[in-house]
């Protein structure tokens, strides 16, 4: 196809730009579409797929025929069945009266079936008898209907590693890959990015009746370099955001104001999902390590309150104190021992200690290894043993419970592992103030 005709096709169906990879994309859709082959749609989520399967179904002999396009990652496991080939009244529970199923409505149409790598194994065989002989049975059925159906499936996943690990049939992949077509990622389209952001805010700017925002020099630079792992449908939403948020429309957007609507992203492109640091109230920087820390000094009280609440059992049963005899090492930590506050260590000192080539002060050599030893000795330090009862104790940790979730009993019972009803008498029981 010549320059003319690609654009005209881009005119039609809303196709903006003009990298060499997107025209060749577009030319083999356009060459595809006046036959019946299956065609496999590929390129990452958010590149615009869908767009090619509406030119081919209506540039082709069909185009008068039913389109549908099928998210079959959406559909529950359990009804996509029913949904794709329809089912017959009491083949399951629910289904009160027959259904027909979307093979059955497009009949002389096109079917566009997105995220087919998330089709289950079974359906899958369904789907391959379709693409082979055109027959299909309903659900609940044991009649073979024909149908007519162009299909046409998109993926975003990598089908050729999904067969490898047993996830998808290879029978039906070299089946739905007789025509493949690649997506571009929008990363890979150059100049398109500063036509399609151009392009939306335009958009939104009419719908929002406000002035269509201008890109600097150097945002349009930042934008340029921007991975986006989310593609089109990124783009759209940041030019949506910058639209309504952004009111000084006088001026260019510069960079820095740009670089606050982009998501970081991790050399690879895709965006980091875990936080490197996080910060406590006082803003204090707090690493991993110093996070594991401190859980340790909680599970210690945790297991030291645990202790004293089992002796507390055994001290109430007939052959309680048998056992405490018998385990008399595991218990005798609680044994009139001072509790222990955790340490406040800071992060320089404890977590970048002085490497062992460099000479080492002694006092501060001395302070680290001690802040070490509180650490390591978490097991072996507990609270004083308190002798209560059960009720007594009871009644303490059903008190912590309601001060720790601001007298809230649902969050309490939570807490505590009780209903809401129950920790409610036993409030009454205790005579406990909120």
């Amino acid at each position: 196809m010549n320059p003319s005709e690609i654009q005209a096709i881009k005119n039609r169906f809303g196709i903006i730009g003009g990298s060499s990879v997107l025209n060749h994309a577009i030319n083999v859709a356009v060459q595809v579409s006046g036959t019946d082959l299956t065609v496999l749609i590929t390129g990452e989520s958010g590149s615009g797929k869908e767009s090619f399967s509406k030119i081919i179904h209506n540039l082709s002999a069909r185009k008068h025929g039913a389109f549908i396009a099928i998210n079959c990652g959406a559909i529950p496991e359990g009804t996509i069945d029913s949904e794709l080939f329809g089912h017959e009244k009491g083949a399951f529970t629910g289904a009160l009266d027959s259904r027909k199923g979307y093979f059955e409505t497009t009949n002389g149409g096109t079917i566009f079936l997105d995220e087919v790598g998330e089709m289950p194994l079974g359906t899958q065989a369904r789907l391959l008898r379709v693409l082979e002989n055109g027959e299909y049975i309903k659900v609940g059925s044991s009649k073979v209907l024909k149908t007519n159906v162009r299909v046409v499936a998109a993926t975003n996943v990598n089908l050729l590693e999904a067969v490898n690990k047993g996830k998808f049939r290879e029978d039906l992949y070299y089946r739905l890959n007789t025509v493949p077509i690649y997506v571009p990622a929008l990363r890979d389209r150059g100049d398109d990015v500063l036509l399609l952001f151009r392009k939306f805010t335009n958009d939104f700017s009419e719908r929002y009746r406000s002035k269509p925002v201008r890109l600097g020099p150097d945002a349009s630079d930042l934008l340029m370099e921007y991975p986006f792992p989310g593609n089109i449908r990124q783009l759209k939403n940041i030019a949506e955001q910058i639209t309504i948020l952004e009111t000084d429309k006088e001026h260019p957007i510069s960079a820095a104001t740009l670089n606050t609507y982009l998501n970081p992203v991790q050399p690879s492109g895709r965006r980091s999902l875990v936080p490197l640091k996080t910060e406590d109230d006082a803003g204090t920087s707090f690493s991993e390590r110093e996070l594991l820390y401190k859980v340790l000094f909680d599970m210690r009280k945790d297991v030291t309150e645990l202790k004293k609440l089992v002796r507390g059992v055994l001290e109430n049963e007939k052959y309680g104190r048998e056992i405490l005899d018998d385990h008399e090492e595991l218990f005798q930590s609680i044994n009139h021992v001072e509790p222990v506050k955790a340490p406040t260590v800071e992060p320089t000192r404890l977590l970048n200690p002085p490497p062992p080539s460099r000479p080492i002060a002694f006092d501060h050599y001395e302070r680290y290894n001690a802040d070490r030893e509180d650490i390591e000795d978490v097991v072996h330090v507990s609270a004083e043993e308190e002798s209560l009862s059960l009720e007594d104790k009871e009644k303490e940790m059903i008190i912590k419970a309601l001060r720790k979730n601001n007298n809230k009993r649902k969050y309490a019972a939570q807490a505590l592992g009780i209903s809401e009803r129950t920790l409610y008498r036993k409030i009454k029981q205790y005579d406990i103030e909120e």
